[in-house]
């Protein structure tokens, strides 16, 4: 083999030894559709913390709240499939589709599904002082005085205002559905009485409920929740509901699959650290333990599942 040969055939060896490498960033930021405190927000810093340490190189959170979540997603959806921008997202992400008429972006071909992180059951909370402490007992006064009942919004065609359309409709209950922008609005009229009732993430609401400003009545989840196993599912009240939210990583579409593949293998390893999995017990939260295709088939299901559910209520975006 002539030198210049060799010379050719070491450089190309070199140039595949280190692809895996340079498909690797050295920062990567990992936006949020949702304000810092919220419960995207909480999930998202608890997993960039883990990443950091586990693929040695820092991932920082970038709040792009608005739209629905929208605005976060269409950045990631224009971003470089490099690995360097990614997105922490919510349920929203598979049930806008349904709930816009238009979106800068298509939710299944823009994006590379990576990784479920974490499901998050809703819980159905009432202002102490309303008389009902259970579901059979709301149930019964709601239908004892048809349109009297309120229950807040936190945030129209949100998971959980969508599981309480359900619920209503289930139940056949006339309670007044009030629109607010946010969890924390939302919470704030139940605690002050001006709302009788409202559905939240049990990360939201935990410590309310733990300081007697409100009381729960059920959770939306098939099984109870770890942190409240005294409250009962709606589930069993009504067979077959579940409606819990979901937490889920994914990059612009296009991305290396080795990088894809690193990354979806990162965040399985640190949803088994000790810390990472306490932490999300104390929020409500349970680990999603889907792998990179798994993943990717759950958020079509989940796509037509939530389609049908905005169909039957006709929920419709702010």
């Amino acid at each position: 083999m002539q030198r210049r040969e060799l010379l050719a055939a070491l450089g190309g060896a070199l140039a595949l030894s280190t692809k895996g490498l340079q498909a690797q960033p050295s920062v990567t930021r990992l936006l949020v559709g949702a304000t810092p405190g919220g419960g995207t927000d909480i999930v998202a810093r608890a997993l960039a913390q883990e990443l950091s340490t586990r693929m040695g190189r820092q991932f920082i959170v970038d709040n792009r709240p608005g739209a629905a979540g929208n605005i976060a997603a269409q950045a990631v959806a224009k971003a470089q499939p490099d690995g360097a921008t990614l997105l922490l997202s919510y349920t929203s992400h598979v049930i806008n589709p349904s709930l816009y008429d238009k979106l800068p972006f298509d939710t299944v071909r823009d994006f590379t599904p990576i990784a479920g992180v974490a499901s998050l059951p809703g819980i159905l909370v009432a202002h102490p002082a309303l008389p009902a402490n259970t579901l059979p007992e709301l149930i019964a006064l709601a239908k004892a005085s048809p349109g009297k009942l309120n229950i807040a919004i936190a945030g129209l065609g949100s998971s959980n205002h969508l599981a309480g359309e359900v619920l209503k409709r289930e139940a056949g209950l006339q309670i007044t559905s009030v629109p607010y922008k946010g969890t924390g609005p939302a919470l704030q009229e139940v605690v002050a009485g001006q709302i009788e009732l409202v559905i939240s993430g049990v990360a939201s609401v935990q410590q309310l409920l733990k300081a007697g400003k409100v009381k729960a009545l059920a959770v939306t989840s098939l099984q109870r929740v770890a942190e409240f196993p005294q409250v009962p599912t709606i589930a069993e009240t009504l067979p077959g509901f579940d409606f819990s939210s979901w937490y889920g990583l994914f990059g612009p579409a296009g991305m290396d699959a080795a990088e894809t593949q690193r990354l979806a293998q990162a965040v399985q390893a640190a949803l088994q650290s000790p810390a990472l999995r306490e932490r999300f017990r104390h929020e409500g939260l349970i680990p999603m333990a889907s792998g990179q295709a798994e993943f990717g088939s759950f958020v079509q299901s989940e796509m037509a599942r939530w389609a049908k559910i905005v169909s039957t209520t006709g929920a419709k975006a702010e």
